[in-house]
């Protein structure tokens, strides 16, 4: 799988502008900063279910998901309770054939017309003109607590990986060699991590290095950052894990 430069894909322009008062501004506050997971896309009576990972968020005039395969960005304009895609920009990776399939009536569909805009218990329902549809339901972001957070950086090994335990007040997992366990106690945007109890394994030299790199964050306090299912922790000078929620 190869992922080629960002190219433009020929859109609908939009048209008009989003009005100070009215079903606009309605239609902006109940779908934008949430991170909508797509269910389905309808079309001509017709339903295509939607491969796992196919989203989209609506944030600041700006539109940014993934179709199936293929990660994308938009420009969203709001006009009379609807909402319309423009100036969109998609990577280039090739995938199998059924989410390519979808990521194209998908796209299709969303940059066909302006899109009437529906809220529903955390559903949002999105209607071209056409009357074609596209579903999709609010996924919270992943909670710290209980979530096994898979370590992508420093250098992701795969193997890297840390829980926190709410009740009993510890963080435990792998530092991509070894086992660890250590106090944290979270408050305020941050987590005060004890100093960490390690098993006594020795691994190849890439694992030890990404193993080195998060012991320093042990014994101190970070900041800590969810966004949906990312988290960042920020050590006190300034160093940074990012890790993904394991689904």
């Amino acid at each position: 799988m190869t992922l080629a430069v960002l190219t433009v894909l020929p859109l609908a322009a939009a048209c008009g502008t989003e009005q100070a008062h009215g079903g606009s501004v309605g239609a902006e506050r109940s779908v934008t900063g949430i991170h909508w997971s797509v269910e389905s896309v309808t079309v001509d009576g017709t339903t295509h279910q939607a491969p796992a990972g196919a989203n989209v968020t609506i944030e600041d005039g700006k539109a940014a998901g993934n179709y199936g395969c293929n990660h994308f960005n938009a420009k969203v304009a709001f006009e009379d309770g609807a909402l319309r895609l423009s100036d969109t920009t998609t990577t280039e990776m090739a995938c199998e054939e059924r989410p390519m399939a979808f990521e194209r009536t998908l796209a299709r569909t969303l940059a066909g017309s302006a899109l009437k805009t529906d809220v529903t218990d955390h559903r949002l329902t999105l209607t071209t003109d056409d009357g074609d549809t596209v579903r999709l339901t609010e996924e919270p972001d992943a909670p710290l607590y209980g979530t096994t957070w898979d370590i992508t950086s420093p250098s992701p090994t795969g193997k890297a990986r840390l829980t926190f335990d709410k009740r009993t007040g510890k963080v435990t997992g792998s530092l991509g060699c070894n086992k660890v366990t250590a106090t944290a106690t979270v408050s305020a945007g941050h987590i005060t991590l004890g100093a960490p109890a390690t098993t006594r394994m020795v691994c190849d030299t890439s694992l030890m290095k990404t193993e080195k790199s998060l012991l320093g964050f042990f014994d101190g306090t970070v900041k800590y950052a969810i966004d949906h299912r990312s988290l960042t922790l920020t050590s006190e000078n300034g160093k940074t894990a990012k890790a993904t929620a394991e689904r």
